[in-house]
C-alpha cells in the first residue's frame, strides 16, 4: 500500500484519514484534497491488491484486514489520532477500524461515511453479483466499462463522455489481478455490522452521507445505519448518485468539513 500526506499549513493542524470504496485508490478523493487540506493534514492511500503489479491477496480476504493494514501503515508514520473518513467499503474500513482502539492505542476522532451500509442490500447484492459475472466472463474491460453505470447519474456520464473514458483507459492499464478484484468483492459482500462495531462507535462521532439517486446503494441503507448508530447524524441529498464526491463535489466538500469543523 502507499501513503500519501499533503500537508495543512500549520503544524499541528489534526489529521484525517481518506479510505476508497472497491477500486481502492487514493486518487478516488482527489476532489476533496484541496478543500480539507485547508484545516487538516490529509492522508489518503492506495489499497493493497489494486494495481497491476499487485501480490495476490490472502484468501480468504475480509474487512478486517484492509482495517489493520491501514492501522499499521498510519502507525508507522506515527499517525495516531485521526479522524477517519471511508467511501462505502471505506465506511465499513472505518467501522472495523474502531474495534482496535483500545488495544491499538489510537484514537478516532469521528467518522465520516458515504453511501455505506450495515447490512448488504438485496439490490446491491444484484449489482455485485452482476458486476463479479461480468469480470469472470467478459473480463477487466467489460467490467471497467460498466462501472460508471453504477456510480454515477445519466445526464453526468452524458456529459462527461470523454474524461469518463480515458479515466476508464487508464484504469485498463492497472487493473489488478482478477483474483483481487473478486476478493474484494467478496469481502464488502460480507461485512455486517456487529455489537462489537456499534460498542466500539458509541462515543465516536459519526456522519453519514446518502444520495437518494444513488443505484448501487438504496439510500435507505444509510437512514437503517442511523438507527443502528443513534449519535450518527445523516445527510441527505437529492442527486450525485454512488459517486458523488466526483459528481457534486462542492455540496459533498462544504457537508464534510461542517461536521468535521464541528467534531
Amino acid at each position: 500500500m502507499s501513503l500519501f500526506i499533503h500537508h495543512a499549513a500549520w503544524v499541528d493542524a489534526p489529521y484525517v484519514v481518506l479510505s476508497s470504496g472497491l477500486g481502492g485508490h487514493a486518487s478516488f478523493w482527489n476532489p476533496q484534497i484541496e478543500a480539507l487540506q485547508q484545516y487538516f493534514h490529509v492522508v489518503a492511500y492506495d489499497q493493497e491488491g489494486c494495481h497491476s503489479d499487485s501480490e495476490l491477496l490472502p484468501t480468504p480476504y475480509s474487512v478486517d484486514h484492509m482495517a489493520r493494514q491501514i492501522l499499521d501503515l498510519l502507525i508507522s508514520h506515527n499517525i495516531r489520532e485521526f479522524h477517519f473518513m471511508g467511501h462505502a467499503l471505506g465506511g465499513h474500513i472505518g467501522m472495523q477500524l474502531a474495534t482496535y482502539q483500545v488495544d491499538k492505542a489510537f484514537k478516532l476522532f469521528s467518522l465520516t461515511m458515504l453511501n455505506a451500509w450495515g447490512e448488504l442490500d438485496a439490490h446491491t447484492q444484484k449489482c455485485f453479483e452482476a458486476r463479479t459475472s461480468l469480470l469472470l466472463n467478459g473480463g477487466a474491460e467489460a467490467y471497467v466499462r460498466a462501472q460508471a453505470l453504477f456510480l454515477y447519474p445519466p445526464h453526468w456520464i452524458s456529459t462527461h463522455l470523454d474524461p469518463l473514458t480515458e479515466a476508464e483507459n487508464k484504469q485498463l492499464m492497472d487493473f489488478p489481478p482478477i483474483q483481487n478484484a473478486l476478493a474484494r468483492i467478496q469481502a464488502v459482500q460480507a461485512f455486517r455490522i456487529e455489537a462489537e462495531h456499534q460498542q466500539a462507535l458509541k462515543d465516536v462521532p459519526i456522519h453519514l452521507i446518502a444520495n437518494q439517486d444513488d443505484f448501487l446503494v438504496p439510500y435507505q441503507r444509510s437512514q437503517q445505519l442511523q438507527q443502528l448508530l443513534p449519535q450518527s447524524q445523516l445527510s441527505l441529498f437529492a442527486t450525485g448518485a454512488h459517486a458523488s464526491t466526483v459528481t457534486e463535489t462542492a455540496q459533498i466538500n462544504q457537508s464534510m468539513l461542517q461536521f468535521l469543523k464541528s467534531a
